[in-house]
């Protein structure tokens, strides 16, 4: 048969229960195109190429007992080079940590392992998740997959171009201001932000803490909520953990988005957004009333969340990052960091109030609303050279944040959020829609793209890698 690379991951897990093809025969395939493609992406960092073989061949030999180990039997997943590997180096895309190999295996990869998912290897990332541009002094930049002198996104840039590429089945990721949408976006891939607390996490410094959320990514949705339904549930280790289990996302994502009520927002209130991706999302609407949901634009003000974000965003940056030597720390974290430095009580104070009067309004919107749609990111993926966005519609930007606005607003608001694939550039950019909902309205999020990707088919596209 051809490669299963490309496949869907349900696709790739009806062939190994079926025994059409081995565990072993799968994570061969995917090192095969890691070999194949990884030279000129550069999104798999660490490669367990051997330690992956031999977990195939154990579930295979599993499997010949009759023992399916779990949803995810079989699948190759690559994990974020934030999230620690037992045994396998993880260095935070930092050069403090260039020689890490963590003792303990993170949450999500306990899961994922006990589902059955095969260990790759791991994933590229800024240094500390810092930015939406995958690029550090460890291992350099990951080039977007579907033209090699663009950004792949960030910060799980190495997540989405490895699913894009055919490099790893699944992945996971993580979402502070963008960090599992922006690249999901700019890779034509699906990366989800759960309602924080869905997918537990661990923190020594900042453990109530909820911007920042791990979550999935995948080439389908039917894919991301496979992974979520094994990485959710409740986890003491997080005292905002969501008590319920991931079984909701185990099961057809229907009904689709018929009779819901559909806000359209295309600039999320006055944000200059780039003429090619303005035309591209503003297709959306009209694919979600064909498909029967009741779509209204409207007018929204949520500039409440660029201080908020930014002062708890810079607390979590001087408390976690604070104590590590300066001097060895990239500009991005150092300037985080210092700005950490500058917050005060009074600004906390006024954060929460900001928060909470964003919140409250919120709340009364999706009253009104079941789900909001927006472009995730204002701009399509820019000069993989370039250390950020600095112009956006003839609007400079003032700093390297300034551009992520679109998704980190969004963060703000407590609520899940999916990219979703929305069609491509005339250059041949990925662009996609970011479809938001209530909190813990996690399932309302999936279902809605679900519908619209079915409907557009565009991450069908894959990249000219050969």
């Amino acid at each position: 048969m051809t490669s299963p690379v490309h496949l869907p991951a349900t696709e790739m897990l009806a062939l190994l229960r079926s025994r059409q093809m081995s565990a072993a025969e799968l994570t061969e395939a995917h090192l095969r195109r890691i070999e194949q493609v990884n030279g000129r992406v550069n999104a798999i960092v660490t490669l367990s190429a051997d330690r992956a073989m031999d977990e195939a061949r154990e579930l295979d030999r599993d499997l010949a007992r009759g023992v399916w180990r779990g949803p995810l039997h079989g699948l190759p997943i690559a994990f974020k080079d934030l999230t620690d590997t037992a045994g396998i180096r993880t260095t935070y895309g930092s050069r403090l940590f260039a020689d890490h190999v963590p003792r303990e295996d993170a949450l999500v990869v306990r899961r994922a392992r006990a589902a059955g998912a095969v260990t790759l290897g791991k994933t590229n990332t800024p240094e500390f998740g810092t930015g939406s541009h995958t690029v550090n002094e460890v291992f350099g930049a990951t080039r977007n997959p579907y033209d090699l002198a663009r950004s792949a996104g960030g910060s799980s840039g190495g997540a989405a171009a490895a699913l894009a590429s055919g490099m790893t089945a699944l992945a996971d990721g993580s979402d502070m201001g963008g960090s599992l949408r922006n690249p999901a976006s700019f890779c034509n891939v699906v990366g989800l932000r759960p309602t924080p607390g869905r997918v537990p996490d661990f923190s020594r410094t900042a453990a109530w803490f909820t911007l920042g959320v791990p979550g999935p990514m995948a080439r389908t949705v039917a894919d991301a909520a496979l992974l979520l339904s094994v990485i959710a549930g409740f986890a003491p280790s997080s005292p905002f953990a969501i008590r319920e289990d991931g079984s909701a996302f185990a099961g057809p994502l229907e009904p689709g988005v018929e009779g819901m009520r559909v806000a359209w927002s295309p600039d999320l209130g006055g944000l200059p957004v780039d003429p090619r991706t303005a035309e591209v999302t503003a297709r959306a609407p009209a694919v979600l009333s064909g498909l029967g949901a009741k779509v209204e634009q409207v007018e929204l003000n949520l500039t409440d969340a660029e201080d908020a974000f930014r002062t708890y965003r810079g607390w979590q940056y001087a408390a976690t990052y604070g104590e590590l030597p300066g001097d060895l720390l990239g500009p991005n974290v150092r300037w985080n960091v210092e700005q950490g430095r500058k917050v005060t009580a009074a600004d906390l104070a006024r954060a929460e109030k900001l928060r909470s009067r964003l919140f409250q309004k919120m709340s009364r919107f999706f009253d009104t609303y079941d789900l909001l749609i927006a472009p995730v990111s204002q701009v399509p993926p820019f000069p993989v050279e370039d250390p950020y966005v600095t112009e956006i519609a003839g609007t400079p930007m003032p700093d390297y944040l300034a551009w992520m606005r679109s998704a980190y607003w969004i963060s703000v608001l407590h609520a899940p959020a999916a990219s979703v694939p929305c069609g491509f550039t005339p250059e041949g950019w990925p662009v996609g829609v970011q479809m938001i909902a209530r909190p813990f309205e996690d399932l309302t999020v999936l279902r809605a793209a679900h519908a619209f990707e079915q409907a557009t088919r565009h991450g069908d596209t894959r990249p000219p890698l050969g």
